[in-house]
């Protein structure tokens, strides 16, 4: 079709026909509007832009005030014995069920996993608030079990979220948005004992400051029932999220299997998930706890919060910087990584040197710094930039994780695989701790495992990521057809990129294809989740078959006798091997598909034939 013909084409059409949208998969009106708040635009309820800083509240309301309280060191008791065996016992059921809890999040849903994560937080708060009166032991250790159970549930729930939802070339920016939000959670709920206790040199928290944070956390998981049902989010270009419809128990352990199997290069990025927690008790048993009084552990804290939130912004911006290949940006983020790694924790071992545990906790006139004294600032620096670094890794990692497909149930997986193994690696660094061993041990093994880490996920960074993963691969872990996620209009969009057609007149093909009456072949294999693909390949061979471009394979099954251009597409598909060839039954499918997604119920293609 010449430009004289397209133009044609155009001219003999009143007005743009309209996408045909899938009713079926669609919420209440409401979902999809956008809400002004003075110079604000809120964007639509059932939207990834809303229900990732939804989930990110969530967060910020639960774990964040968990880091915060975490970070007072001790969890803000003298004694870090019982509360590092309940992070023991946290981080060891954390580690046994999170690596489950992909296929758990996949079978009762988002909003409910999410919720039950929540209350796991807020119990355990309750717990050190009991063990403030009573020293029980036993309790505390029981409810650092629970929450390791319902932390698994949570993060694989926030991951499938956060990863899922954006678009590819958007990923970065809403995972780097996520853990700010999450990580500004951390930054109030230092706030709050900083202020309670700014006047106070003692070494132990009061109970007001566990009973805000109880309160803060039963918000959050009240929240979590409010989450918008994935079946009806849709991006800003229609698209909807890739899961299960219809899952069981039986499928989701199954699909656990099947991810292993068809995903196992996921396996080499195990060791830099092991590191990605380990630190942690480093940063807040060892360096935070040891070295300063209660009040400059609290200020620590908000810069150390605060710090993540400036990290996670640069990276997560950095990474979705599009004049570099998604490859060449994952290198670079290793790349970083490394050197990061090198320089922050190289000044480390600078500072550990200062100080020992004999020195600090186990001598007991010992009294730690206070933010009023010449040896604070060197010490406050490298506490801020080892929250940069937590923010870089971690955003780092879910990018990742994220560019390895776009299946909102592979990924929940994933975001499983990820927490699970990396409370596995926090419980063995706890139970380190635990025994005493010298601060300068736990540093040179998080060095070394850090570094480590990096190197061996860089061939499966290498080989597997890639610049986009197609729809067609994405569907293969999913009961979805392309139908159920691709709104007509962007199929429209997609063809005209392959072809090279206007996308008006692609629109006017398509509304013809399934407004015609034609009989399709019986006698050739339908094609599954390839049929969009199948019909852009056609539509191409159309296209030059229109403008007598012809291959030598096509030329011996066109008849001599072409009407006078312009064509009509369906004389054109007749013509193609009088209408029995593999393309024109593969084009029929996916135009049946179409139809049954989108209600067109009178169309003219007969089922019987498929």
């Amino acid at each position: 079709m010449d430009e004289k013909n397209v133009t044609e084409v155009s001219r003999n059409t009143p007005s743009p026909i309209p996408a045909i949208e899938n009713t079926e998969k669609r919420g209440k009106p409401w979902m999809y509007k956008t809400f002004k708040l003075g110079p604000v635009t809120i964007p639509a309820y059932a939207t990834p832009q809303f229900q990732i800083v939804f989930v990110a509240m969530v967060c910020f309301l639960c774990p964040g005030m968990f880091n915060a309280v975490n970070g007072l060191g001790a969890a803000g008791q003298v004694s870090a014995t019982d509360i590092n065996n309940a992070n023991t016992a946290l981080n060891a059921t954390f580690s046994a069920v999170g690596f489950f809890c992909g296929s758990i999040c996949n079978r009762l849903g988002l909003r409910l996993t999410l919720g039950l994560g929540g209350f796991g937080y807020f119990f355990y708060v309750a717990s050190i608030l009991s063990y403030n009166h009573n020293q029980n032991a036993g309790f505390l250790i029981f409810a650092g079990a629970l929450l390791g159970v319902c932390a698994g549930m949570l993060w694989s729930a926030q991951g499938a979220v956060m990863m899922s939802y954006p678009s590819e070339r958007e990923k970065g920016r809403y995972i780097s948005r996520f853990w700010a939000i999450f990580n500004f959670g951390g930054v109030i709920g230092a706030l709050i004992p900083l202020g309670q206790n700014m006047h106070s040199t003692a070494g132990k928290v009061n109970d007001g400051t566990y009973i805000a944070f109880m309160i803060l956390m039963a918000a959050g998981f009240v929240l979590a029932c409010f989450l918008c049902d994935p079946k009806l989010v849709r991006r800003d270009d229609g698209t909807g999220i890739i899961l299960m419809k219809n899952p069981s128990w039986k499928s989701e352990i199954l699909g656990l299997l099947e991810v292993l199997k068809t995903d196992f290069y996921i396996i080499g990025l195990f060791p830099l998930f092991f590191a990605s927690n380990w630190f942690y008790t480093y940063h807040f048993q060892d360096v935070n706890l040891p070295y300063f009084n209660l009040r400059t552990r609290s200020l620590n804290n908000v810069l150390y919060w605060g710090m993540q939130i400036i990290g996670a912004f640069l990276v997560g911006y950095l990474l979705d910087i599009g004049k570099l290949s998604r490859p060449m940006r994952a290198k670079c983020a290793l790349a970083g990584l490394l050197i990061l790694t090198m320089a922050i924790w190289g000044g480390g071992y600078a500072f550990q040197k200062q100080y020992t545990r004999e020195s600090t906790l186990l001598d007991e006139d010992h009294v730690g710094y206070d933010f009023k004294d010449s040896k604070y600032i060197a010490g406050m620096f490298m506490y801020m930039f080892y929250g940069f670094y937590d923010a870089a890794w971690q955003v780092t990692a879910y990018w990742l994780m994220a560019s390895l497909t776009n299946n909102s149930r592979k990924l929940a997986c994933f975001a499983g695989f990820y927490k699970g193994i990396q409370s596995a690696g926090a419980a063995i660094a706890s139970n380190i701790d635990a025994r005493q061993v010298p601060f300068m041990t736990q540093f040179a093994i998080n060095w070394g495992m850090l570094a480590g880490s990096v190197l061996i996920a860089a061939p499966i960074v290498i080989k597997y990521v890639r610049n986009t993963v197609p729809i067609e691969e994405d569907l293969k872990f999913s009961d979805e057809t392309i139908a159920d996620v691709v709104p007509e209009n962007m199929v429209a969009e997609a063809m005209a990129k392959f072809t090279d057609l206007p996308t008006e007149v692609i629109r006017i093909i398509l509304k013809d294809l399934l407004d015609r009456d034609n009989e399709w072949t019986q006698d050739s294999q339908l094609p599954g989740p390839t049929a969009l693909a199948d019909l852009m390949r056609t539509t191409k061979r159309m296209h030059e078959i229109g403008e007598g471009v012809l291959s030598d394979n096509w030329a011996d099954s066109w008849d001599e006798d072409l009407p006078a251009k312009p064509y009509s597409w369906q004389d054109l598909l007749r013509k193609i091997d009088g209408g029995r060839s593999e393309s024109c039954v593969q084009v029929g499918y996916a135009i049946m598909q179409m139809e049954k997604a989108y209600g067109c119920q009178d169309a003219a293609i007969d089922e019987q034939h498929a």
